[in-house]
């Protein structure tokens, strides 16, 4: 710029030489003072340049089916607004919840299996009790020489044999209280899988797109929309490493967008993520010069009031101006 100056500068006064006529004296000085504005301006200009620029962004989320089975009904529509924890759609639940009746109905007849089997024990105990007395009654004979020695061996053997009668039906009982078990984590299982065909909106924020519709198929893993937090964007930007000291996390920073062509709006922003490792600068940037320099990336938050959107350009300066 300063050359280009000196250049009209010598040019013009080569005219006033050569001309050395007074009539061009008042345009040769308009030319001088119109060359010296613009100087000024592209000096001014320099001094006003941003410290970093970049483009918004906001955490999108996908939301996608748990379950297989026709959808039922979905709310999700693209520039909705979800509040976390909603159902917003519902994958058809027929079969599962005839499945789970099923189970439901085979946990009752273990459950039967059970009680008939602690009836058989009772009744043995019983019997356990009965030939106890017969025993003694015996034992008193026997002693008294009024009975035989066979006849307490067979009471005594009685005895043993319900034993181990009762010892055989309490295993049988184990084993039927394990399928008990089975069927009550079946259910479980099955209810699991009727919750998951409810979806529910994971996070507070707008619809961004919506791809499936009511009576499409879903299936485990298949996006049904996106959303995002809109509330409060993020600002990426790129900054050298003779900038890192002029920065530091929950420092707050002047954020510009164009409010036209002319004027640009500050907001406010705050620094919430400064990466530990240089990269090189993205491909977006124009020169290639530029474009071999390694630079640190930088998230800045910033309270959207309904104006900024995703991918807007915004420029930063790091020195906050007061007002």
């Amino acid at each position: 710029m300063l050359q280009t100056l000196d250049f009209l500068i010598d040019k013009t006064e080569k005219q006033i030489v050569m001309t050395n006529n007074s009539n061009y004296f008042p345009v040769i000085l308009k030319t001088l003072s119109l060359v010296m504005l613009l100087w000024l301006i592209s000096c001014s200009n320099r001094d006003n340049l941003s410290d970093a620029y970049g483009n918004f962004e906001a955490v999108q989320v996908t939301v996608s089916a748990e379950s297989t089975g026709r959808i039922l009904n979905i709310s999700a529509e693209e520039g909705a607004e979800l509040d976390s924890g909603i159902r917003v759609a519902l994958v058809d639940t027929t079969d599962l919840y005839l499945k789970k009746l099923q189970l439901i109905a085979q946990k009752k007849a273990i459950g039967v299996k059970i009680s008939n089997i602690a009836g058989q024990v009772d009744v043995q105990e019983q019997q356990k009790v009965n030939l106890l007395v017969e025993k003694t009654r015996i034992e008193k004979l026997f002693a008294d020489k009024a009975a035989t020695k066979k006849q307490l061996d067979d009471i005594t053997g009685a005895l043993d044999l319900v034993e181990k009668q009762i010892l055989s039906i309490k295993t049988q009982n184990a084993g039927i209280t394990e399928e008990m078990e089975v069927a009550g984590r079946q259910i479980a299982q099955v209810t699991e899988s009727l919750r998951k065909c409810y979806v529910v909106n994971p996070v507070k924020g707008t619809v961004l797109s919506k791809y499936s519709q009511t009576g499409e198929i879903a299936a485990p893993g298949k996006a049904l929309y996106k959303i995002a937090n809109l509330n409060q964007m993020e600002l990426k930007v790129y900054v050298s490493g003779d900038q890192l000291p002029k920065i530091k996390i929950g420092q707050q920073v002047d954020v510009m967008i164009d409010e036209n062509r002319k004027i640009n709006r500050s907001l406010t922003g705050t620094i919430i993520w400064i990466s530990q490792k240089a990269e090189f600068t993205p491909k977006i940037i124009q020169t290639k010069q530029e474009r071999v320099n390694l630079v640190y990336g930088v998230k800045i938050s910033v309270p959207n009031d309904g104006s900024l959107k995703i991918a807007m350009p915004a420029e930063v300066n790091f020195s906050k101006k007061k007002e």
